[in-house]
């Protein structure tokens, strides 16, 4: 079952999704790919699965920014998930392009398709995001 909160940061007002106790979304209001609101579940402020987020943001962010504790489970298509997989396992600081993403995944003519993939990461604040080039 999914719940939601909102959270104000210095990011803006912040929507984590969780479903099952796992997070699969975090969204800002200004998201790209931002699903509907109906989507996001019950709001559960302060309970369920948002029960132990009593630390400020920007105290969560600067850890899970460097490494996510949370479970992950966003929702997307096998392709987006393996895509989503592969962005999990970039260390803090460094960068892939898409083309080295798409070696990863054994298909290295297929960097066009990492792209769209990479922009619909439910999880982008807390996962990393790859680079444009694909060289």
């Amino acid at each position: 079952m999914k719940q939601c909160t909102v959270i104000d940061s210095s990011y803006g007002r912040l929507t984590p999704v969780a479903d099952g106790g796992d997070l699969c979304g975090l969204y800002m209001t200004d998201h790209r790919h931002r699903p509907a609101e109906e989507s996001f579940g019950d709001r559960a402020d302060g309970a369920g699965a948002f029960a132990e987020a009593e630390e400020p943001p920007e105290v969560y962010f600067a850890v899970a920014l460097k490494e996510c504790t949370r479970k992950l489970s966003p929702h997307g298509t096998p392709f987006q998930r393996r895509v989503w997989d592969l962005l999990t396992g970039i260390p803090y600081g460094e960068t892939r392009t898409y083309g080295e993403l798409a070696e990863n995944l054994c298909s290295p003519k297929v960097p066009r398709t990492v792209g769209p993939a990479n922009g619909r990461n439910p999880t982008g604040i807390v996962v990393p995001s790859a680079t444009g080039s694909s060289a």
